[in-house]
């Protein structure tokens, strides 16, 4: 171990960000500091011959000529050294010509004391380069301190072909292959997942030694047993039953002539040694091939994921699907975990650095701070560095982090390994700056709590832990591990996280247990699939749980982040970081983070991210939350003053309050669910149609039917059948022809609704909007935009149109209303509000147009206005109207080629507009502003800001 003092990830970058001395004035000190920020020892501390770990190594190249490496590792690597800013290819290069006199290392390093290129130099193997700097050391501390690490002390965790992801990813293939046979022989899955989670570790077991005897000598119990049944392999159940009971019963202790050691843990408890299978000839060769695999480089962070996957049948179509990457984990466990811990660590090294400096300065050295010192009392004296590091590392050893979706477990896993590094550094820098030898690893599986309501989930996230602890104990000590090698992990908890019920069975949210940190990737499911996946008495009896507190419209991970936020105010928690779908900034989900940032804060999002949940593709939010006393806010990796509810800074728009002025004027079109629509040729026929029996006309229910693809491109000429709102099947089956076209047609395939319920008004549509027709039928026309478009505009519709679901209807037929949705404050407002929803560019009814403030109130009557409002009104409507006149004139040209017209859409038209079309938006615009009152050019934010205040003070805020 280094003996100088450590040096933190901030003090490392922030000295050598300075320094701008040439590769020989620097390059020995950029090493040396680069041993005590990794807790590793220099070469004069751990070879002072120099024989196997040098600076200045001499080499003879090829051509006979000699050089010298700056650094040499045997079996390790070969480093050279840059000055900054320096062609490090060249330096390559010059390594290549060292790698034979360097007995060929399998690492070569380059560095100019500010970016860092690792190659790869195994043999037999591509070579593989891995590039970063101080900028990503500090973005990124724990991946690329891992990975200088691994250059140290263990290269082979570097070279491609022991790729940890590659053998969990092929090991996971192979148990897939053996629990889908077993399964197609009718074995329960859930004991066949059992059964093969004991064979998984019993492979790792034996590649990591732990079968090892008195002779030192490693056996293979489990793989011998296979071997030997591929000659009998009826023999297979009783076999492994006798294997796993071996491993189970302390009283025990060999298996055969192999020496067993205690695992318990709950792995191998009685039921293993019942929960056996036979296996075929097929089943054993793989199950061999698998073992010869090097388990010992097994993946925590993604076995789970991958192992459910081929485990589990619900989840083996996503076996070949990309996992969630553990360094996106880390965006989560880095600021929720690590940072306030790391912040407290880097202080007390602060605090106590006077006292290292008198440490280093005493002719005693260590002795009165070391193993001859205070240090060997029961208590060092108070606030002495001994006990305040002592009180720390208890601190570290009492952290529990919660994760209440814990799935596979990946995200305790990565918890608990940063966690366990930590206390490493903290060792590491105890011995190196007060001689303390006397700490002891304590972190570890008992810090980490969970809750998952599946049992074959929690099985795995306890075997995640298990292994990654097991792994990290033998990679930093050689010695054995205690017995019962598997302790017990009851904390990972099998139960529902967001609903339970009290003593008279009502339902409420479940309770958590105290935890200082708490993270996790909750499930994600929206409002309209939760009755089909979870059951209508499950989602009644949630939605009266949390009644009041979660909308019903939120999608299922909204009540995590909600009970997150209890635990925090609570004080059973003090941060929080969890993933949710985009909709958690949307109007239904956004009650929840309002109320995150009055109780505590929004500590840290990313507001927009690419990710990957069970397999598939998916844009997510990320949500940190704290009690508030967070000063360093991020914003998608930015730091700011502030995060709304929203996930944005500055600005709260989302914040705008609906104003009654607007509603009423503003729907969505109808949703129809069924096939009402008619062929140009059918709906001539049933309009050409003689006079029903009630001697009315079937153009009374048959009408032209428009899309938001009608109005962004051509018009496809649609009629749509709609008998209106409550009529009754007597009243429409007077309409011969159009209710029998919807009686074939709609009532089959509306013959039971997600609910299995077969609709009994099958002949209406399913949202068939009454408000929306009884609003512009006083009109003359009305006016319609699509909900999603890439651009914002507005048409001319006739009242005896019907709008479907993909375009929002304004009820207005006067021009100063159509120019002023068309004005860039107004668009400007949807296109911000829209954003911040993590919509898109989406008009919205309530979202956009119910809090937009007009210039005045739009159905304030004529004779309520001021002249000059009456100015301003007209001013608008006549630039309005002219910007129609001119863009229909454009759309729909006379005599002009079938093929051309096609071309005439107003996608194309707004795509690349003609300055005609800029100038007369501009003069809507200057119309739209001078009502206002408002100049101009002013920017977007100045628009914004004028509008948020305007809102407010109409809503009366």
């Amino acid at each position: 171990m280094s003996n100088g003092a450590a040096l933190s990830v901030d003090e490392f970058v922030d000295r050598w960000r300075r320094v701008s001395a040439s590769e020989t004035q620097a390059a020995q000190s950029h090493f040396i500091d680069l041993c005590k920020l990794l807790g590793v020892e220099t070469p004069i501390e751990a070879d002072p011959g120099g024989d196997d770990y040098t600076f200045e190594k001499s080499v003879r190249k090829p051509d006979g000529s000699s050089g010298q490496a700056d650094v040499w590792k045997r079996g390790h690597f070969g480093w050279e050294y840059k000055g900054k800013r320096k062609n490090l290819g060249a330096a390559y290069q010059q390594l290549l010509g060292y790698r034979e006199g360097l007995g060929n290392p399998p690492l070569l390093v380059v560095c100019d004391m500010n970016r860092f290129e690792i190659h790869t130099n195994f043999t037999n193997t591509p070579p593989r380069v891995e590039r970063f700097n101080l900028d990503d050391l500090r973005a990124n501390p724990s991946h690329y301190m891992r990975m200088l690490r691994e250059v140290f002390l263990d290269p082979e965790a570097l070279n491609p072909n022991n790729d940890p992801r590659y053998i969990t990813e092929t090991a996971a293939a192979r148990f897939g292959e053996v629990a889908e046979a077993l399964r197609e022989r009718g074995h329960d899955p859930n004991k066949v997942a059992r059964f093969l989670n004991r064979l998984i570790f019993c492979f790792f077991a034996e590649s990591i030694g732990l079968f090892r005897g008195v002779d030192s000598r490693t056996h293979e119990p489990v793989s011998l047993t296979l071997s030997l049944l591929r000659l009998n392999p009826e023999r297979s159940s009783a076999q492994l039953s006798a294997v796993f009971d071996a491993m189970a019963r302390r009283e025990i202790p060999d298996f055969g002539p192999y020496p067993t050691p205690w695992f318990n843990g709950g792995l191998f408890d009685q039921t293993a040694a019942q929960e056996t299978f036979g296996l075929t000839g097929d089943l054993l060769e793989i199950l061999l091939e698998t073992a010869e695999l090097d388990w010992s480089r097994i993946d925590p962070a993604i076995f789970g994921t991958l192992f459910e996957r081929s485990l589990d049948p619900r989840r083996r179509s996503q076996l070949g699907a990309h996992y969630t990457d553990p360094d996106n984990i880390m965006r989560v466990v880095e600021p929720v975990v690590l940072r306030p811990l790391r912040r407290e660590f880097d202080a007390l090294r602060a605090e106590l650095e006077p006292d290292r400096q008198t440490v280093e300065e005493s002719p005693a050295g260590y002795s009165e701070w070391g193993t001859n010192g205070a240090l060997e009392l029961d208590e060092p004296p108070p606030d002495s560095p001994a006990a305040r590091i002592h009180a720390f590392h208890e601190r570290l050893a009492g952290v529990r982090v919660l994760d209440p979706a814990c799935g596979s477990g990946n995200f305790l896993y990565v918890a608990m390994r940063e966690l366990k590094q930590l206390e490493q550094d903290l060792i590491a820098w105890a011995h190196s700056a007060f001689g303390i030898n006397s700490l002891r690893r304590r972190v570890g599986i008992a810090n980490m709590l969970g809750i998952d309501i599946d049992q074959f989930a929690v099985d795995l996230t306890r075997m995640s832990l298990w292994i990654g602890d097991i792994q990290w104990t033998l990679q930093h000590s050689l010695r054995r591990l205690p017995e019962p090698i598997l302790g017990q992990i009851e904390q990972i908890e099998c139960r529902d996280a967001i609903l339970a019920e009290d003593a008279e069975g009502n339902p409420i949210p479940a309770e958590w247990p105290a935890a200082e940190f708490i993270v996790g990737n909750p499930p994600f499911l929206g409002s309209k699939r939760m009755r089909a996946e979870l059951g209508d008495d499950y989602v009644v009896r949630l939605r009266l749980a949390w009644d009041g507190v979660v909308s019903g419209l939120a999608d299922l991970c909204v009540h995590w982040h909600e009970q997150a936020r209890r635990q925090i105010y609570g004080r059973a928690a003090q941060r929080a970081g969890l993933l949710a779908t985009q909709t958690i900034r949307a109007e239904f989900s956004r009650p929840v983070l309002e109320r995150i940032t009055e109780s505590g804060a929004i500590s840290f999002a990313w507001s927009d991210e690419p990710w990957l949940n069970e397999g598939a593709n998916v844009r997510i939010s990320i949500v940190g939350q704290d009690d508030g006393t967070e000063t360093e806010i991020t914003l998608d990796g930015q730091k700011v003053s502030h995060i709304n509810a929203d996930l944005t800074s500055g600005m709260y728009i989302a914040g705008a309050r609906d104003l009654r002025e607007n509603h009423a004027q503003a729907f969505q079109g109808i949703i129809s669910k069924g096939p009402f629509e008619l062929s140009p040729d059918d709906a001539d026929r049933m309009l050409g149609s003689p006079v029903n029996v009630n001697k009315r006309p079937n153009s009374d229910v048959i009408f032209p039917f428009v899309t938001a693809s009608d109005i962004a491109q051509r018009p496809r000429d649609r009629h749509i059948i709609y008998f209106g709102g409550k009529v009754s099947q007597k009243n429409a089956a007077l309409y011969e022809k159009p209710f029998e076209h919807v009686k074939r047609e709609v009532s089959r395939t509306r013959a039971t609704n997600e609910h299995g319920v077969v609709p009994t008004r099958w002949w209406l549509h399913h949202r068939d909007r009454p408000a929306m027709r009884a609003a512009i039928a006083p009109l003359s026309r009305y006016i319609a935009t699509p909900e999603l478009s890439k651009h914002r505009f507005f048409v001319w519709l006739p009242t005896d149109a019907i709008a479907d679901h993909t375009l929002v209807v304004i009820a207005r037929e006067d021009d100063c209303a159509f120019g002023l949705v068309h004005s860039r404050i107004h668009e400007l407002w949807a296109i911000e509000l829209g954003a911040r929803l993590g919509l898109g560019p989406r008009y919205r009814v309530a979202g956009v147009f119910h809090t937009f403030p007009f210039p005045w109130a739009l159905d304030t009557p004529d004779d309520a206005l001021s002249d000059a409002q009456v100015e301003h009104r007209d001013a608008i409507g006549a630039a309005a109207a002219s910007l129609n006149e001119q863009r229909e004139a454009w759309l729909n040209p006379p005599n002009l080629d079938p093929d051309e017209l096609r071309k005439h859409t107003m996608t194309n038209l707004y795509n690349d507009p003609p300055t005609w079309l800029e100038i007369a938006h501009r003069e809507v615009d200057e119309a739209v502003f001078a009502a206002y009152g408002w100049a101009a050019d002013l920017s977007d934010d100045e628009i914004l800001e004028r509008l948020l205040a305007l809102n407010l003070e109409r809503a009366g805020v």
